[in-house]
């Protein structure tokens, strides 16, 4: 079966949301992951944007939060105020996905510069509203390409919190939410779960090994003793994504 790694992102990240009812999401790949999932196995599934929309059911490829399609058959309408208090900050966002310019082996996010802070060498949009829900969503999924320049040992600017770092500095913090869970990339997925929450390699895309994605990492990765390769995308995934979901091919 053909697919891309798009494709193969969008799939993981959908079937990592099942049993999850309120979900934050942004435009791009992580917003058909959340459709793909409220179109086949999580058909109750509420998404939720940043913008202020709350069960959003986009009729279309929404092209920013600020989309006018985000707003037909949602649940609700509110400011971007209320939204993070009463429902992010007030404990009612199951998993949110999230993405960066750069990731360490805590699963701490950059997305504001890439180089010294007073002077960059790239100036990247900034938290936006990733650093709240980092902060406070029941779980967070990481969807981002697997690249040595993003994969790094020590963040130019930590901008939104993964498991700090490690073992229980998110307890000691009393952040409400666990932090992240799973990192979806194009290339192999990656767990937290041990002690020390670090990143962990535990599938591969087909034709990658542990050592193929190490050389991509900058420290030294944690390989899980079940190691396997990831299960491919179905023909119905991918008709779904290819005819309702991104029929242009925008992101797939």
């Amino acid at each position: 079966m053909d697919y891309t790694a798009n494709e193969l992102m969008i799939v993981n990240a959908s079937r990592a949301l099942e049993g999850s009812r309120v979900v934050f999401v942004g435009v791009g790949l992580p917003n058909i992951a959340c459709n793909l999932a409220r179109r086949s196995h999580s058909p109750d599934i509420e998404l939720v944007y940043e913008s202020g929309v709350f069960g959003a059911q986009p009729a279309r490829l929404p092209l920013s939060i600020g989309d006018p399609t985000l707003v037909s058959g949602a649940t609700s309408v509110t400011s971007m105020l209320d939204l993070f208090m009463y429902y992010l900050q007030g404990g009612l966002v199951d998993a949110a996905l999230l993405g960066g310019a750069q990731i360490d082996r805590f699963g701490n996010l950059n997305t504001t510069v890439i180089g010294d802070y007073d002077q960059p060498k790239i100036r990247l949009p900034g938290s936006g509203g990733a650093c709240e829900i980092a902060i406070n969503a029941k779980k967070i999924l990481m969807i981002m390409r697997l690249k040595r320049r993003a994969f790094v040992d020590k963040l130019n600017f930590q901008t939104s919190p993964g498991h700090l770092h490690g073992g229980t500095a998110r307890e000691e913090l009393k952040l409400p939410g666990s932090g992240p869970r799973l990192v979806i990339t194009d290339r192999a997925l990656f767990d937290f779960n041990n002690p020390q929450r670090e990143m962990t390699l535990i599938q591969v895309a087909p034709g990658e090994t542990a050592e193929s994605i190490q050389q991509d990492v900058g420290w030294p990765l944690r390989v899980s003793p079940d190691l396997h390769e990831v299960t491919p995308p179905s023909v119905e995934e991918l008709d779904i994504i290819r005819r309702q979901l991104d029929p242009g091919g925008m992101y797939r």
